[in-house]
């Protein structure tokens, strides 16, 4: 008889090579008709999503030879309107994890690396093509773009909070291994917008518009267009060592308390009046428990865990939405798409208990999928749990998210556990810097993201802008004698300027101070200190107050 882990490994290989073998290069596969369809832009989505699930599960040869497909295959430049919020966790997200994991791959990696490398300049290409959106009197972006011409100018000003809350992570990254502030920057202007047009007792709603801030939908609650915005304040915060974030997340964590939990249950709540709207539990807030286990909040997420629990076991897959009081299914909404926000909970709680409970969690669900979604050509969605009839799709999210943290959670060893007993030590011009000791911070599509790897670039970076200084001081001496280039304090304000706007405002000064050129900051360390006074670990009581 199969082992829990080996019976995953197997689900995967039959969507997988069933998606190779009929639906590539297309974004997704139709497991019904064994064809394949594109769904969020035309980019081989499947691959991408699957390309880190691969070297988790240990396949190394496939990671490197859909690395190679990719680059030779993926176009962003293309006439196609794609969801901002969708290509940043699936594109952006997928191709930056793939980066970073390319030399645990066994990618021949080129000089320079992790600060250079095709698949960063990939996803720095996507996420360029996304900037438009963020162009609002808001800074708050739209929901869609066209990768070709920019923002539609019939393009509703309506987003979802989640749509505008999570790109941090994603954007931060390239911003530490590109040296372009722009995209931290966008992404952080985002969330603060929000966070300034919460309501008075300190809830979001659930859509808004980025043009007035005006809030269109003012239902208030953990779920559906509104999760990963809190899931990345958390995030966010592990990953920049950012109080600021963690600071908004427990300010909102009260309110979401006082305001929408009942019983361990969350409801959904009017924003301003904190009176019940609805009371339902969706598939989407099974995400919260795990997120619950990373503020270090482990009893309250295993009571909320177990109330999720029941649900699946009543139905066999956590309908979309629940109608609590009844106790039953809601109309429209009895569809399981093999969501994996459950799943994920219980990976990140069983790292922190060892609770043989969420154990029993993972072998129900291997046997649900197994025996309700398995069809010849993949896994199909479930398009109502009352009857198991099926939908013909497979979302890229079964092989991003649901069968990698089934797999997570069944293989104890695996690489992405790693306590730090064991890193790669990387060369850099500068000296050296420490890789894949643990600590991965996975985005809101599983995608991990190494933390380590964020503070490998900027002396590199730092030492790029003294060699060209020196280049720039050089030449306007030579040239006029009068002025060079001053140095501003902060670097990350001068990488946003081009070197044109340097020229002019430098010139036009005609001035010369040596002092301020010769001020340099201090590099960060390869292992920076903890900023704020609270302890970090990877998994269970993360930030915890000194008193």
């Amino acid at each position: 008889m199969l082992r829990s882990w080996e019976r995953v490994k197997a689900m995967f290989y039959h969507a997988y090579n069933n998606y190779l073998e009929n639906a590539f290069p297309y974004d997704e596969l139709r497991p019904l008709t064994c064809d394949g369809q594109d769904t969020w832009g035309s980019f081989s989505l499947t691959l991408i999503d699957a390309l880190d699930t691969l070297l988790i599960l240990g396949n190394v040869s496939e990671f490197q030879r859909i690395v190679n497909v990719l680059q030779e295959g993926v176009d962003f430049d293309i006439d196609v309107n794609a969801s901002v919020f969708e290509t940043n966790i699936r594109v952006v997200g997928g191709l930056l994890s793939a980066h970073l994991l390319s030399k645990k791959a066994g990618v021949e990696v080129e000089a320079g690396w992790p600060c250079s490398g095709p698949l960063l300049r990939m996803a720095e290409e996507a996420a360029r093509k996304l900037l438009p959106a963020f162009q609002t009197p808001t800074g708050m972006p739209y929901g869609t773009v066209n990768l070709l011409h920019g923002v539609n100018p019939g393009e509703t000003s309506v987003t979802c909070t989640a749509g505008i809350g999570t790109f941090i992570m994603e954007f931060a990254t390239l911003s530490h291994l590109t040296g372009d502030q722009v995209f931290e920057d966008v992404a952080r202007k985002a969330l603060k917008a929000l966070w300034k047009n919460r309501s008075d007792i300190g809830l979001v709603g659930n859509h808004i518009d980025v043009v007035t801030a005006k809030w269109v939908a003012q239902d208030a609650g953990i779920g559906a267009g509104v999760d990963s915005y809190f899931e990345y304040l958390v995030k966010g915060a592990i990953l920049l060592h950012d109080e600021e974030l963690m600071s908004m997340f427990l300010e909102y964590n009260k309110a979401i308390r006082n305001y929408t939990k009942f019983d361990d249950w969350y409801l959904w709540v009017q924003m301003y009046k904190g009176t019940v709207s609805m009371p339902v539990f969706q598939s989407l807030e099974a995400y919260w428990p795990g997120l619950q286990s990373l503020i270090g909040d482990i009893n309250n997420g295993m009571r909320t865990f177990l109330n999720y629990y029941t649900v699946w076991k009543q139905f066999g897959g956590l309908p979309e939405f629940y109608n609590i009081p009844q106790g039953y299914t809601v109309e429209k909404r009895e569809g399981y798409p093999l969501r994996p926000e459950l799943i994920e909970s219980a990976m990140y709680l069983y790292r922190a208990t060892q609770d043989p409970t969420l154990l029993e969690l993972g072998r129900d669900a291997v046997e649900s999928i197994e025996r309700i979604s398995k069809v010849e050509c993949g896994f199909a969605t479930i398009k109502d749990l009352r009857d198991h009839r099926l939908d013909n799709r497979m979302e890229s999210f079964f092989l991003a998210e649901t069968v990698k943290y089934l797999y997570l959670l069944f293989d104890p060893d695996n690489f992405i556990h790693n306590d730090g007993s064991a890193f790669d030590v990387v060369p850099m011009p500068y000296g050296e810097c420490i890789l894949g000791a643990g600590g991965y911070i996975f985005n809101t599509e599983a995608h991990p993201i190494d933390p380590a790897a964020l503070h490998c670039c900027r002396k590199q970076k730092e030492e790029q802008w003294e060699v060209e200084d020196l280049m720039r001081e050089f030449f306007f001496l030579k040239k006029s004698k009068k002025s060079t280039f001053k140095r501003t304090a902060d670097h990350s304000e001068r990488e946003s300027q081009t070197a044109s706007a340097d020229v002019s405002s430098e010139s036009s000064k005609g001035e010369m101070n040596p002092e301020k050129n010769t001020k340099r900051r201090i590099p960060l360390l390869s292992c920076p200190n903890q900023p704020f006074t609270s302890k970090l670990s990877v998994l269970g009581q993360v930030f915890l107050d000194n008193t």
